[in-house]
């Protein structure tokens, strides 16, 4: 028991911050502090539009960025990432708080969060470097187009119509657009968009999101443009924590929904941490620690009216981009955005929705990566078909769904590759010290074949086809040596087939099977079968000679053949 106390215990150390972490933040401070400052510049208007997204409220999106984005700098796994709301989460969220309002959104988050610091426990964030390249291109396509869509409601200046099929909504938004047109919004919104887009190019280091919405928020009450709808009155301050919200009863009915938010933020967190990776020199994030830090900070955010979170990509970008090289970057990004709530919360409200519309407009056409899309539809025709379901699952469906396609596509081709590697072709009999009359009639009686490859499910249907069309002939001489893999399945297979040949009165015989694929054999009878009169050898020589020997008793040979040994071999493959 005290042992077991022991490891939990130094499981749990495991997670938690360490002094080392606490001495990167005095390396450069300065550095470190001017990055977090920037941003929370480029992360407020994305707080901002991505809490009104969610159909929680541009407070909700500020009190996940600053308590969350805390947290899990604090206690995440990478020194680096920058947490909070983010557009992908979003997504996820539009139809849960459309069937179980505010309050189950917020229990969803928790819950997730739960269910994060689980995985972290479990040493499960190895596991999500194992999601192909196709299905993250597909995931972020699809992301970046429901994000888009989303805010057309806002950009047109229309009420954002019922529903939660982001399609449906767009298209009746557009509708609403057509009968009462509002070119205010809209003016701001594409300005806004097209002031990003250009900036990001001209000036990357400079926070123009930020410059444009103030510029955006400037015209819209000097105009008095009364078109202009801005976000309405925020908390001047974070809300005393409270489990309110949370109704035990319904737990039940929200745990698929919690699973599909904490799925998420194990993905965007995990992934954008590895992005943050590639981008630096040295810096290597710790998974686990990283699902850990995003649990908890899931399971506070609700607590104060905050939307589920997870890491951000762009905002992490960004944070290298500008000189972060420890944890109080982040930090720092949080402070600054409860200082503006507390402060600037009058200014803040009075921000147009167009123009936080327009923000997210290009945030969207940002995350589409053209080179990466291009360079993975053009590897294979296997990434191609994987990317593009995954993006149209990601639109049509939800981002879980999509996932879940994109992993099981990936998986049956990838299976379909790899069985296509398994060969089952004859080889040649060694000639030894024969003539070319006795090698002949030897040939007449006695096939070889060599198995090349894995021998399992994928593969084993084929093998089957193959192995029993074999033409009429005494003893077949199985080659098993450079068998790489076997399951139940593919020795069942080869149990069935050397049943069926040796109905056919056609002797089976197998050469050179490894440790490896004996428990596999054993486990369905087909060793058993196999070792029936001695019908399993070691080498490939040695089941040459019991063919002949069995062919000389049954006179199809002559004795005097059946006597001669095999000549020296000088391959030792064929040996096997």
């Amino acid at each position: 028991m005290t042992t077991t106390l022991r490891r939990a215990w130094a499981r749990v150390g495991a997670l938690l911050p360490t002094r080392s972490d606490l001495a990167e933040t005095r390396r450069d401070p300065r550095r470190d502090l001017l990055a977090g400052l920037t941003v929370a510049v480029v992360a407020l208007p994305l707080a901002l539009g991505f809490g009104v997204s969610s159909g929680l409220g541009a407070e909700a999106g500020l009190a996940t960025a600053v308590v969350a984005g805390a947290l899990a700098a604090v206690l995440g796994g990478s020194n680096l990432q920058v947490s909070g709301p983010t557009g992908a989460m979003t997504v996820v969220l539009v139809p849960i708080v459309g069937r179980y309002g505010t309050t189950g959104v917020l229990t969803v988050g928790l819950m997730a969060g739960v269910m994060l610091v689980t995985l972290a426990a479990l040493r499960a964030g190895k596991y999500m470097q194992y999601v192909p390249a196709p299905v993250v291109e597909g995931f972020t396509l699809g992301i970046a187009c429901v994000i888009g869509l989303q805010q057309i409601p806002n950009a047109l200046g229309v009420p954002k119509p019922e529903g939660d099929r982001v399609l449906v909504v767009t298209w009746r938004a557009v509708e609403e657009f057509a009968k009462s047109p509002n070119w205010t919004a809209v003016g701001l919104a594409v300005a806004v968009a097209t002031v990003m887009l250009v900036g990001a190019r001209w000036r990357p280091t400079v926070p123009v999101s930020i410059l444009a919405v103030i510029a955006a928020t400037l015209v819209a009450q000097l105009a008095g443009l009364d078109a202009a709808k801005p976000i309405g009155d925020l908390p001047a301050g974070l809300p005393a924590p409270s489990l309110s919200f949370l109704d035990l009863g319904s737990l039940g009915s929200l745990l698929t929904p919690a699973v599909a938010v904490a799925a998420l933020a194990a993905l965007e967190s995990l992934l954008s941490a590895s992005v943050a990776d590639g981008m630096t020199v040295g810096q290597r994030h710790d998974p686990d620690r990283e699902l850990f830090g995003q649990g908890v900070a899931n399971i506070v955010a609700p607590l104060f009216g905050g939307v589920p979170a997870t890491g951000a990509i762009a905002r992490t970008a960004v944070n290298v981009r500008t000189g972060a090289s420890s944890r109080l970057a982040a930090l720092t990004h949080a402070a600054v955005l409860a200082v503006i709530v507390f402060a600037a919360a009058p200014l803040v409200s009075k921000i147009p929705l167009a123009a936080l519309a327009g923000v997210l407009l290009a945030t969207a056409l940002r995350m589409i990566e053209v080179g990466s899309l291009r360079a993975m539809a053009g590897a294979t025709r296997s990434d191609a078909l994987i990317l593009a379901l995954t993006a149209v699952a990601t639109l049509a469906l939800d981002l879980v769904y999509a996932v879940i396609i994109g992993l099981v596509v990936a998986c049956a081709l990838a299976l379909r590759a790899v069985a296509k590697q398994a060969r089952f072709d004859q080889v040649p009999l060694d000639r030894g010290d024969h003539s070319a009359e006795e090698h002949a009639l030897l040939a007449e009686h006695i096939v070889a074949y060599r198995i090349d490859g894995p021998l399992f499910f994928a593969a084993a249907h084929r093998f089957l086809l193959e192995l029993t069309e074999v033409a009429d002939v005494r003893v077949v001489i199985l080659r098993m040596s450079r068998v790489s893999t076997m399951d139940a399945t593919g020795a069942l297979v080869l149990k069935d087939a050397v049943e069926k040949l040796n109905r056919r009165g056609t002797l089976v015989l197998a050469s050179g099977i490894r440790p490896g694929q004996r428990q596999a054999l054993d486990s369905v009878g087909a060793l058993g079968v196999l070792r029936q009169e001695g019908r399993e050898y070691d080498t490939t020589p040695e089941a040459i000679r019991a063919a002949r020997d069995h062919l000389a008793m049954a006179g199809v040979l002559p004795d005097a053949s059946a006597a001669r040994a095999p000549g020296p071999d000088t391959d030792a493959e064929a040996a096997r």
